[in-house]
């Protein structure tokens, strides 16, 4: 694997390039959850959340008092933690804000701004100050989160930032680890047996209020209302993913990469950044904090504009085991979705027109394991994307945006906290099946959304009013299979496919070597859906590689290797023969040694 080109300095590192990682083996205590040779594997006990519309529990973290930290220059100067009993867990982040002013001009016309109005929250950050124009830069990020790993920490909080790496203009990543742990290093959180938060901020270089929020989250981490969280987990902040296509304000990278679609192949440095951030940290929980276009071609083909302050998704790819689902939808998506309504605010499932014009289709977000949210659905945590109503908005309602976005990730973090310890039992159990399941049953090649007819709320443009229109919807939530395979024992590498196993092993896969030339049953690669794979035995060379299935990470590799998919590595190039790739159908009776 290419070396990392990170450079330290005080207080700075770069994360830790350890090898892969062995999965603890699941807990005797859940042996009802164990599998059985022929049985089916029942679901763990949920807690009952109670009636629908019941408020949900208060939070078991009771917030210890302090005095109130002295006024900085941009920074959220929290109340009192001991000034009332403990708080409900929709209880907002900030403090009360000034008499809002007139509204500055819009877009669109005042009936539609009324509908949005500023919370009773003012947040402060460098680029949230009222006299200024542009957004927090690139280097403000970097000071505000060295002087939060700097200034003492309360709880025996560590707070220590680290150089992800450099963006393709040379722009460093800039990430902060939050612990209680007995260091911040990846081991050092393993052992701390909590689980892991990752937040990531701004992969749209046009979704300011994602990196404005994650730095009052990071904010209130260290110092503030979410510190006790970190009695029960770790959290990682990365608030600005995308530094190039923030300093000039546009969605990609700079050589035109979506990169919020890249990080199953990894082309960009950025997207790596973050592959190398997870293998070695191994987050439980990955939320994705970006924003969303209130108008565009919501306006064009609808004739309204989108009315919800947040748009919500777990992770919908193929694959990715009911068990993690289950636990997105019901401990994270729809705690989150109460939260946000009770102060006020609008959500709706994340979604965009799709089809061609005319057909007055809705798409959920996809189904494709390209997304950070489903990748990281697939590497067996919870992948989760909060994404605010304000993509070129610039910096109208940016207080609003923001809000929605703090509380959000509160939200999520809470639910992390108050489900540490099934969470991590889920996980757990879900690697152990994962890895059992090689060589057996079906994989899901390629799935998609399923059609379906629905009633959408917008916003009439001039009146401000609800507009409710039936709309073709392509629902992420019910996916199906377009097509299946029976699951391999693993898959041959050609040794040209070089390139390939490195971003495989950047995922946190173990590839292993071949020592000695000898033979695989293997199924090829069919060209098309429609060809059906041709079984042989087949020599394999030595210096060739095989990635074994028998891995928790087992769904990324299928992701990745099976042939005929618009996302994997065949269709993207990144192997350019097809042939160069076996599906091994027997376990292997070869000699390997493990990559340096």
């Amino acid at each position: 694997m290419p070396s990392s080109a990170l450079t330290p300095r005080a207080r700075v590192r770069a994360p830790a390039r350890g090898a892969f990682l062995a999965r603890a083996a699941l807990p005797a205590v859940l042996g009802s959850l164990l599998l059985t040779a022929c049985g089916s594997t029942p679901l763990p006990p949920w807690p009952d959340r109670g009636a629908p519309g019941s408020p949900p529990p208060v939070r078991t973290i009771p917030p210890p008092g302090r005095a109130t930290l002295p006024a900085q220059p941009g920074t959220v100067v929290p109340a009192p933690l001991a000034r009332a009993p403990e708080a409900a867990r929709t209880a907002p982040i900030g403090r009360l804000a000034p008499q809002a002013g007139t509204l500055p001009e819009l877009p669109f016309g005042p009936a539609v701004a009324a509908r949005f109005p500023d919370p009773a929250i003012l947040y402060h950050t460098p680029g949230l100050q009222a006299e200024r124009r542009a957004f927090t830069t690139n280097a403000e990020i970097g000071q505000w989160l060295e002087r939060l790993a700097q200034q003492p920490a309360p709880r025996q909080t560590q707070a220590e930032l680290l150089a992800l790496g450099p963006s393709q203009r040379g722009a460093p990543i800039h990430a902060l680890v939050l612990t209680q742990a007995q260091g911040t290093q990846p081991q050092a959180l393993a052992d701390s047996k909590r689980p892991t938060v990752l937040l990531v901020g701004q992969q749209h270089g046009n979704a300011p209020a994602a990196s404005e929020a994650l730095l009052v989250v990071a904010q209130e981490l260290a110092q503030g209302l979410l510190a006790p969280l970190l009695e029960r987990i770790n959290v990682i902040v990365v608030p600005r993913a995308n530094p190039d296509g923030a300093e000039v304000d546009t969605r990609t990278t700079r050589d035109g990469t979506d990169m919020a679609h890249d990080h199953l192949l990894l082309q960009t440095p950025e997207a790596r950044a973050l592959a190398r951030l997870v293998r070695d940290y191994r987050p439980a929980v990955v939320l994705e904090s970006g924003e969303y276009p209130a108008a565009g071609a919501v306006l064009t083909e609808f004739g309204g504009l989108e009315r919800h302050d947040a748009h919500l998704l777990y992770a919908t790819a193929g694959n990715v085991h009911e068990f993690i689902t289950k636990a997105a939808r019901e401990w994270f998506h729809q705690p989150m979705e109460q939260d946000l309504q009770k102060l006020g605010l609008s959500v709706e499932w994340a979604h965009h027109p799709a089809g061609r014009p005319g057909e007055r289709r809705m798409a959920m977000d996809g189904v494709d394991p390209d997304s950070l949210r489903n990748l990281q659905g697939l590497k067996n945590a919870v992948g989760l994307s909060v994404a605010s109503r304000g993509e070129g908005l610039g910096r109208v309602h940016i207080q609003r945006r923001v809000h929605t976005q703090v509380n959000a990730i509160a939200s999520a973090l809470r639910s992390t906290a108050e489900r540490a310890a099934r969470l991590e039992q889920v996980r757990s159990f879900v690697e152990r099946e994962t890895r059992a399941q090689a060589c057996q049953g079906k994989i899901v090649v390629q799935a998609a959304q399923t059609p379906e007819t629905r009633d959408l709320t917008l916003l009439n443009p001039e009146t401000g009013e609800d507009m409710v229109q039936r709309v073709n919807w392509d629902s992420s939530l019910q996916w199906r299979p377009v097509r299946q395979l029976a699951r391999p024992c693993g898959y041959w590498l050609a040794a040209a496919a070089q390139p390939a196993v490195e971003r495989l092993r950047l995922h946190g896969l173990q590839v292993l070597r071949v020592a000695e030339a000898g033979a695989v049953l293997a199924d090829s690669s069919p060209h098309d859906a429609a060809t059906r794979p041709q079984r042989a035995a087949i020599d394999v060379p030595a210096g060739s590689y095989y990635l074994p299935l028998n891995q928790a990470l087992a769904p990324v590799a299928v992701a990745a290797l099976e042939a005929d998919t618009p996302f994997g590595f065949l269709g993207a190039g990144l192997v350019t023969r097809p042939e160069d790739i076996l599906r091994v159908m027997a376990s292997p009776s070869l000699v390997f040694e493990e990559l340096e």
